[in-house]
């Protein structure tokens, strides 16, 4: 990691969220391939941004209701993205994969081909 972002970092000056990315994160969700019909909100959260859309699907909420999608997480020391996906069984995040970039977490959000975020 550079010299600037580690005394950012000791500094208490995280560098996410910020309103850029998740500008980004939310026109990137354009193009999901699931709940096409719906808005997901993109919210600031400590340290990323968390992702919720309406059940469209009513597997989760049976009317409807706003769910949690995915939970993005920069980690500012290493500069990695953490991808989260949420166990609605369960009640908690689950990890799902790291991105070094951050378009990259999103695409692979988008493609989602398990099923795993949009259910």
């Amino acid at each position: 990691m550079n010299a600037a972002l580690m005394r950012k970092v000791k500094a208490g000056l995280v560098p996410h969220p910020n309103e850029l990315d998740r500008k980004r994160i939310e026109r990137g969700l354009s193009s999901r391939k699931r709940y096409l019909y719906v808005s997901p909100n993109v919210t600031p959260v400590r340290g990323g941004y968390l992702v919720e859309s309406p059940c469209c699907s009513r597997n989760i909420d049976e009317d409807g209701a706003l769910i949690d999608v995915a939970l993005i997480h920069y980690d500012a020391v290493s500069g990695i993205w953490k991808l989260f996906r949420k166990n609605h069984a369960r009640g908690i995040w689950e990890f799902y994969s790291l991105y070094h970039r951050l378009t990259s977490a999103i695409d692979e959000l988008n493609a989602d081909p398990e099923r795993l975020f949009w259910q």
